[in-house]
């Protein structure tokens, strides 16, 4: 349990009943991330069948039916208002729907002054034929994602590690990813489907990892069999589910309890330079790890600098910092220092930036 306020948060507990009287439970400012995946409102007016005239297993669960779109407005505006009151400042929320809903929910989000950040398309690898042929397949979902307010500041996006993820390109905001199938798609004794709209782990892992830091806590206000909580506890975060469903609710314990979290190192994430210690090239000398009348040399040793007791280091009659003496040694209007100058281990150039993150590594 975590306490904040005077109050106790139901950390990586799901909490059975509806989702509006629970969240109306939990503290103010409580909460770093939400995780919605609501009830989508899809309207079918009759089952779905294939070519073949077998059944379609659609969305044709109760919980997904409103008697008319005043209902389902005010439902999500009521819930809604509640995940934005416990959200942290900073705390962003994540909401998923379909055409059939999403765009209230966007208009809602920005009725209660949400301030929305990105739209996600999630562009599905192999969607759902559209059988009767009669209008496009339907191969996307859309997510939603808004800071609490337009002046939250500093809200979590782990930028690097999207960029890493993405083979060091930028992430971009159409994400191809599977649907749910195969082994992780959880199905009752007789082989049927357990959920109808469970969500692939991968989809989870790249809203936390983006959006979130060791320790932090998501809720999902509508957890289903427990995708959220699965990817969470995985990568040591904290879940707070909430579902009606008793059957959901037994298979989603189920499924968590076999997780087993990944070790520190495996979830340490790639942060961004800026967000790292600031280390001055004369930190390296005060600690002796360079002493002054070193040298320093360019990885082609081409160029050799005698390292002084200040921290500037001479090239000939020049002296300056490691990057303006890399710079001027070049003719260049710029230079890294760091990459820039190697230092000699036994006949072996190393560069000098090895020695500084060494000191951020101890001040970490």
């Amino acid at each position: 349990m975590k306490t904040v306020k005077n109050h106790t948060l139901p950390l990586n507990q799901i909490l059975p009943g509806e989702t509006i009287e629970h969240l109306k439970s939990l503290p103010e400012n409580s909460i770093d991330v939400i995780f919605a995946d609501p009830p989508y409102n899809l309207q079918l007016e009759n089952e779905l069948s294939r070519p073949d005239s077998s059944k379609v297993d659609a969305v044709n669960d109760k919980w997904d039916q409103f008697e008319s779109f005043k209902a389902y407005d005010d439902f999500s505006r009521a819930w809604l208002t509640e995940a934005q009151r416990i959200l942290k400042p900073n705390g962003t929320i994540w909401v998923i729907g379909s055409y059939h809903n999403i765009f209230r929910i966007g208009y809602i989000l920005q009725d209660l002054g949400y301030w929305i950040l990105n739209d996600i398309i999630w562009q599905k690898a192999n969607p759902m034929p559209n059988f009767k042929g009669t209008r496009f397949t339907n191969a996307h979902e859309t997510m939603i994602w808004a800071s609490k307010n337009k002046n939250s500041k500093k809200c979590v996006f782990n930028y690097e590690a999207m960029k890493s993820l993405n083979e060091n390109t930028q992430m971009r905001s159409d994400w191809f990813l599977p649907i749910c199938n195969g082994h992780e798609r959880l199905k009752d004794k007789n082989g049927k489907k357990v959920h109808s709209t469970q969500k692939p782990e991968s989809l989870l892992h790249r809203v936390i990892i983006s959006s979130t830091n060791r320790g932090d806590t998501i809720l999902d206000p509508f957890f289903g069999t427990g995708t959220t909580g699965a990817v969470a506890k995985r990568l040591c975060r904290n879940f707070i589910g909430i579902e009606r469903e008793a059957k959901y609710i037994s298979f989603a314990k189920n499924r968590i309890a076999k997780i087993i979290p990944y070790d520190n190192d495996s979830i340490a994430i790639t942060t961004s330079k800026k967000a790292e210690p600031r280390v001055p090239f004369g930190w390296l000398v005060e600690r002796k790890l360079i002493e002054p009348g070193d040298n320093l040399y360019d990885s082609a040793k081409k160029y050799k600098a005698k390292v002084r007791a200040d921290g500037s280091i001479a090239y000939n009659k020049n002296t300056g910092s490691i990057h303006q003496i890399g710079a001027q040694v070049q003719d260049a209007q710029a230079c890294n220092g760091w990459t820039f100058w190697h230092f000699d281990v036994e006949g072996e150039l190393k560069p000098i930036d090895l020695l500084r993150q060494q000191i951020r590594s101890e001040l970490n």
